[in-house]
């Protein structure tokens, strides 16, 4: 389970920025950090399934984040990260398949579907399915209209790509990208043991947006 301890280890880990001092807690981040973030991803991944049959599950791979940052191609050279996560998606599908994830911080949680960036051709193909009223983005505007949990979120443009377009379809059309996302700094939950059924329920409540985003990715793959 996600602990105070888990929150103190990342904290003190950044800080320390030192691969002597990891290698040295090394058990403390096993039991702390890697351990519970397992734990959690195999008790979501029922309803992670439950979405999308074919997304991957085992916990290897990208399926969990490793704390190790690259920093190669980053001005930021802190050796390791503060943010962990899991996340479900689909492997080795061409295009850009969406993903289910979950994250957590010194800062709290949060939880949702969508991508961390996406090709222009993949938001391309999505605005097509929304100009055309095609009956996924129907099913995924009526999902998100019915719920509050979740917020749309993707950096927006700052001139509106299709401004004929009705209003109620601006806010999904003007996006450099995008994700359905909840955000937390509840840290009693995020140690509690209701954390898996909560995250899980929020997951069978993205299926019909997550199911949006995947016929996105069709259909920029039939292009």
């Amino acid at each position: 389970m996600i602990s105070k301890e888990t929150i103190e280890f990342l904290m003190e880990n950044r800080v320390r920025n030192s691969r002597s001092w990891f290698l040295e807690h090394r058990a403390e981040y096993e039991k702390f950090v890697r351990r519970p973030l397992l734990e959690l991803s195999e008790r979501l991944a029922p309803a992670a399934l439950g979405v999308d049959p074919q997304v991957a599950v085992s916990p290897v791979g990208r399926t969990i984040s490793r704390i190790n940052r690259d920093t190669r191609f980053s001005h930021d050279k802190s050796l390791y990260r503060d943010v962990m996560w899991c996340v479900f998606e689909r492997r080795g599908e061409e295009g850009c398949p969406p993903g289910l994830f979950f994250e957590f911080s010194p800062d709290g949680f949060r939880y949702g579907c969508g991508y961390y960036c996406v090709p222009i051709a993949y938001m391309d193909a999505l605005r097509e399915l929304v100009l055309r009223d095609e009956p996924s983005y129907l099913a995924a505007r009526r999902a998100y209209e019915k719920q509050k949990l979740f917020q749309l979120e993707g950096e927006r443009y700052k001139r509106l790509r299709h401004p004929e377009a009705p209003a109620e379809k601006q806010d999904w059309l003007n996006r450099k990208g995008i994700a359905f996302i909840h955000s937390e700094k509840d840290f009693e939950l995020l140690f509690s043991e209701r954390l898996a059924e909560v995250v899980a329920d929020g997951f069978c409540k993205l299926a019909p947006l997550y199911a949006f985003l995947q016929r996105a990715n069709e259909r920029m793959l039939r292009r």
